[in-house]
């Protein structure tokens, strides 16, 4: 049987970043001006008053401290509270490819590879900037990679479920080596005035290189001991954005075309889910939780994390067991586990255990185990 490898990854960073205390800042000034222009109808009881939002509420709620976004200036702008990007034109990049491009650079000069080395691209995030032609083909374009590419969306398990899209097809021999890319604009579909989301999301853009051992040249490469996805169809995390809303304009610019969830039920029902998924997927292959030496988990919040985490291990994570970056770059949907996974492997030996995990909408779940090559 074919083995398969994470030979290299990479993130790019946006330069721009929102601590909570900005991000709160803008936040009650909207909410002022809105309770001071609605004084009457609040009075009434025609308008709901809004209540402020605080960075002991953020932290505690969710564990971030800051975010990283692609444009800063409309975010903290009371009177836009949202991104603000250039309309590209159809000759230049598109931003997403742009990313991608940047992360890919990383990600294959960490795995020794050229672009004559890559048979396909995958672009697996949450939000695509248009529907076709596909950015995987436009990051093939820009990178001069031979072979196909394609887009595909399972929100923020799209990583997990491209890796396993790669490592089934090098396995199948239809092809040797993938490159994976998960560019998150998430702040573009964050309703910044809704104050039990306002601070979840930030953008990045992460990639990997997915391949077959015997092709790997690179030092400390990760072999995939085996893959493991679910789905289970849920509403409690929602965006009903899309092409359709021009045909229903009654719908145009309500709360549910940005990201929308029932915090609390999803905390309820993913978690043990997730956890469940963990333990059967080690069990079928024969490991024992106590062998895993680092879990990469996906970055939503620091809470659900810590539950997963007594759950698998049957005891409180250790220092070091389960990075967590949601302090730096907050939730950047499929991208999160990638960038922990990232940041946090090169540390441990040949043979250690370790396990990305990545959840969210749909319910999905995507499940990973590797261990450390030489």
């Amino acid at each position: 049987m074919t083995k398969v490898v994470i030979s290299g990854t990479g993130v790019f960073t946006p330069p721009n970043s929102i601590s909570n205390t900005e991000l709160v800042e803008a936040f009650n000034s909207y909410v002022r001006k809105f309770n001071a222009d609605n004084t009457a109808a609040i009075e009434r009881g025609e308008v709901e008053a809004l209540a402020e939002s605080s960075v002991e509420f953020i932290v505690k709620a969710s564990g971030i401290e800051a975010r990283y976004v692609m444009d800063k200036s409309g975010i903290v702008d009371p009177e836009i509270m949202a991104p603000r990007l250039r309309q590209r034109s159809n000759d230049e990049p598109s931003i997403l490819a742009e990313m991608s491009v940047e992360a890919a650079k990383k990600a294959m000069a960490r795995a020794n590879k050229t672009p004559a080395d890559i048979d396909a691209v995958l672009v697996a995030c949450s939000n695509l900037e248009r529907p076709y032609p596909a950015i995987a083909v436009e990051v093939q374009d820009l990178l001069g990679v031979e072979g196909f590419g394609f887009d595909m969306n399972v929100a923020c398990s799209s990583a997990t479920f491209g890796i396993q899209t790669a490592y089934d097809m090098i396995r199948s021999g239809s092809v040797k080596c993938v490159l994976i890319v998960d560019p998150e604009i998430c702040s573009g579909h964050l309703n910044f005035r809704d104050r039990d989301s306002h601070f979840i999301f930030g953008d990045v853009c992460t990639a990997i290189i997915v391949e077959r051992e015997d092709t790997c040249t690179a030092k400390g490469a990760w072999e995939i001991i085996g893959t493991r996805l679910i789905t289970k169809f849920s509403n409690n995390i929602r965006n009903n954005f899309g092409f359709l809303n021009r045909a229903t304009p009654e719908g145009i610019g309500a709360k549910d075309k940005l990201f929308v969830q029932e915090g609390r039920k999803v905390f309820k029902e993913v978690v043990p889910m997730v956890s469940q998924l963990i333990l059967d997927h080690m069990a079928d292959e024969g490991l024992d939780p106590k062998e895993l030496k680092r879990m990469w988990l996906h970055q939503a919040n620091k809470s659900m994390n810590d539950f997963i985490g007594r759950k698998v291990l049957g005891r409180d994570p250790e220092p070091g067991e389960q990075p967590n970056i949601l302090q730096e770059y907050a939730n950047t949907s499929s991208a999160g586990s990638i960038i922990t996974f990232s940041k946090y492997n090169e540390d441990l030996k040949e043979g250690d255990l370790g396990l990305i995990c990545s959840f969210g909408a749909g319910y999905s779940a995507g499940n990973v185990l590797v261990r450390k090559r030489a």
